[in-house]
């Protein structure tokens, strides 16, 4: 099995296979287009999606779990043996189908309709979705009325609108990108009838490009004992219960710190679970979610001292010094991952670095440069949040105790 997910055969790549099958393929360049089995292999189950197959997501739905998680561990090992770490994998956790609390759909306008969906594998069209097996009940039930939202944005024909659609306490939050700008966005009759469409559906927010076009109600997450107040457009992990799985492994890793750095602290997710232990200072580079985080620590129960603040962590990372006194560091940073903070957490005299990542190569890069500098790799939890896709994250727990 390749890494994105493809099976391979003599330098060919071979979507919805698996290892040890036969099939009857129309090949084309390195590509093989699946066409027949002629002989399954055992790990080969039912797919429980109408779409699977031509919706561009779930491509691993196949599969069955055990080898599949299995697959993905054994990704990150490899990764890891690149730059010549090795490390104890813990069991991956795994999402449950109907947990996702975050879908991107693109709308488009086909003859007189308007049709929303995901994409398909290696195309701009967007295939329809009636249903969806890993997101969340109220997500799915939303369906038809979130293309009647869309249709307003597509007033502009260079227009390819997507929603990012969050259920959240208090109803769904919807952040609307891809909308012609140079032609003057969108005209106030299309602005009305968006609202008046979010309204039918009883939405809680609806912002284009972070501006606010109906409002009905703020949209809260819950973050531990905090009850955080959404700004538009707001980094999210995907599936709360693995926000919580490794939000547990942080807090686990953390125990008898005295003060802790949550660096690229989004909204908090492990900025207030590590604070029912100990102090922590924050830092990201989106003033929405540093201002969303300081305010709900403010009326969160049981916790220690939270300071927040706004800072481009990959232009200005928080220097080693500054790092003096801070026992445990956590790291969440975006897929290009963290080399010039590693560098100084590395430098720094903590005892303790957890790294979450949605990339294991950046981790591993990461990896190396905390290596070098004493923090040695002792635990990777692998995360499996986008269930039947490639996409792996892990959080890893790094200390300078012990060989």
């Amino acid at each position: 099995m390749g890494s994105r997910g493809d099976g391979t055969a003599d330098g060919l790549f071979a979507p919805f296979t698996l290892p040890g099958e036969r099939v009857r393929a129309r090949v084309a360049g390195d590509r093989a287009g699946f066409i027949e089995v002629l002989e399954a292999s055992e790990e080969r189950v039912a797919p429980s999606c109408r779409h699977f197959g031509d919706c561009g997501g779930c491509a691993l739905q196949h599969w069955a779990g055990g080898p599949y998680l299995a697959w993905k561990a054994e990704q990150i090992r490899q990764t890891l043996a690149r730059v010549r770490i090795e490390t104890e994998i813990l069991p991956a956790f795994a999402a449950a189908p109907g947990t996702r609390r975050r879908l991107a759909l693109h709308a488009r306008r086909v003859g007189g309709e308007i049709i929303l969906g995901f994409k398909a594998a290696r195309s701009w069209r967007v295939v329809p979705i009636a249903e969806c097996v890993v997101a969340e009940p109220r997500l799915v039930a939303a369906l038809p009325g979130l293309a009647a939202i869309a249709e307003p944005f597509l007033e502009h024909p260079a227009s390819a609108p997507s929603l990012h659609v969050t259920a959240t306490l208090t109803g769904l939050d919807i952040e609307v990108t891809g909308v012609e700008a140079r032609s003057g966005s969108l005209s106030a009759d299309a602005r009305l009838r968006a609202a008046e469409s979010a309204s039918r559906l009883d939405i809680a927010r609806l912002t284009l490009a972070g501006e606010t076009l109906y409002q009905s109600r703020v949209p809260i997450i819950a973050v531990g004992p905090a009850r955080v107040a959404l700004p538009p457009g707001a980094f999210l992990q995907a599936v709360p219960a693995a926000e919580d799985a490794m939000a547990a492994f942080a807090v686990h890793a953390a125990a008898g710190a005295r003060k802790i750095a949550d660096l690229y602290c989004g909204v908090g997710a492990f900025t207030f679970p590590l604070a029912a232990k100990a102090p922590v200072m924050a830092a990201d580079v989106s003033a929405g979610a540093v201002e969303a985080l300081a305010r709900a620590a403010g009326s969160a129960p049981g916790l220690k001292s939270i300071s927040a603040v706004v800072r481009d962590l990959d232009r200005r990372p928080i220097l080693a010094h500054d790092l003096t006194g801070v026992d445990v560091v956590v790291f969440d940073p975006p897929r290009a991952g963290a080399a010039a903070q590693a560098r100084e957490i590395a430098a720094s005299t903590c005892a303790t670095a957890i790294a979450v990542s949605c990339n294991p190569s950046t981790f591993a890069r990461d990896a190396r440069i905390l290596d070098d500098g004493g923090l040695r790799l002792r635990q990777v939890l692998p995360v499996d949040q986008f269930l039947w896709s490639p996409h792996i994250e892990l959080v890893g727990m790094f200390s300078r105790n012990g060989p």
